[in-house]
């Protein structure tokens, strides 16, 4: 679907670190359409398994993206404040076209109203590690997705 929608273009995918980056290497392998790359870094959760409520952007793009149709990819979206920050920042830069695509999506979870373009899994509650996605950064190098209960005494 996204190789379709974007025939005859090079987006620009923007991936959100530090949790995206093997679904967006995964992703970009799998079209069959130029790309370029491009990564920021959010942060809202610090250390926890629940968000600080304060969003910063801690690393910017280096690729300018006025003109360019980009394609944010994201690794879960959750109450959807963090995404939407981003969303409404990189919209202001002028892009010919902003859409989004991530691997997992609480949206019963959500609590702003956000389009999500493009969806992988649509999951219930759980706090997921592996295949990119960190607890504390650690397991990042989990080689699938697994749900971490709270108790187990991880750190």
């Amino acid at each position: 679907m996204i190789s379709r929608d974007y025939r005859g273009t090079t987006p620009l995918l923007v991936g959100i670190l530090k949790g995206a980056f093997v679904f967006l290497a995964d992703l970009m392998r799998s079209l069959d359409i130029p790309v370029e790359v491009d990564f920021v870094r959010v942060a809202s959760y610090g250390s926890s398994m629940e968000s600080t409520g304060t969003i910063c952007l801690t690393k910017d793009l280096e690729i300018p993206i006025e003109g360019r149709d980009v394609l944010v990819v994201e690794d879960i979206v959750d109450s959807g404040r963090t995404l939407k920050y981003l969303m409404e920042e990189l919209e202001r830069r002028g892009p010919k076209s902003l859409r989004c695509c991530c691997l997992l999506d609480k949206r019963h979870r959500r609590e702003v109203d956000l389009k999500i373009d493009y969806v992988g899994f649509v999951m219930d509650e759980g706090f997921v590690v592996g295949y990119g996605l960190d607890w504390a950064e650690a397991y990042r190098y989990l080689p699938e997705l697994c749900i971490v209960e709270q108790g187990e005494g991880v750190p």
